[in-house]
């Protein structure tokens, strides 16, 4: 396994949308697990596959108090929102950086497992906002995006400044 490298916001790399996965394989799930690995180095609750600069549709989320339940969506679809909710989210891509955004409060998700085998799950508070925040991610979206010009400006300027200290 190895840490992968986290694209950072502005970075135009993170506004490519993903292709859908055609053969779950070994290589995809040894990204799969480099993903995992990088996502919980960083520390983070979910990464999808754009961040790391892989533009194919797969994320890695795990919610979990203990960080062992990962979970593995890929080529995920949306099937059914209902309600909203507001949740201060951050990302792997802008660190140090959080906001409200809302969100719907309940999702379906249909997608496919590391073995490629087709699952449905019910999702709701802070795992419905994590999938639709990395799902907003293989569709070349960054979540300030849903912010005012205003914020976003602000921020992009506060990336820029720490990528030059770097």
């Amino acid at each position: 396994m190895a840490i992968l490298n986290i694209l950072q916001y502005p970075d135009p790399r993170l506004y490519t949308v993903a292709k859908p996965v055609d053969n779950v394989d070994a290589k995809i799930q040894k990204l799969i697990d480099d993903m995992a690995e990088t996502m919980y180095d960083a520390p983070g609750i979910g990464l999808a596959a754009t961040q790391v600069n892989v533009h194919e549709q797969i994320i890695v989320i795990d919610t979990s108090e203990n960080k062992k339940k990962l979970q593995v969506f890929i080529n995920p679809k949306i099937s059914t929102k209902s309600g909203s909710q507001d949740y201060d989210e951050g990302c792997l891509s802008v660190p140090g950086v959080y906001e409200t955004v809302t969100r719907a409060e309940s999702i379906v998700v249909e997608a496919l497992d590391r073995n490629g085998k087709p699952f449905k799950i019910e999702a709701d508070g802070l795992l419905a906002v994590c999938i639709q925040h990395e799902m907003d991610h293989l569709l070349g979206k960054v979540f300030v995006q849903y912010l005012s010009p205003l914020k976003q400006n602000r921020i992009k300027t506060k990336m820029q400044k720490m990528q030059r200290g770097r």
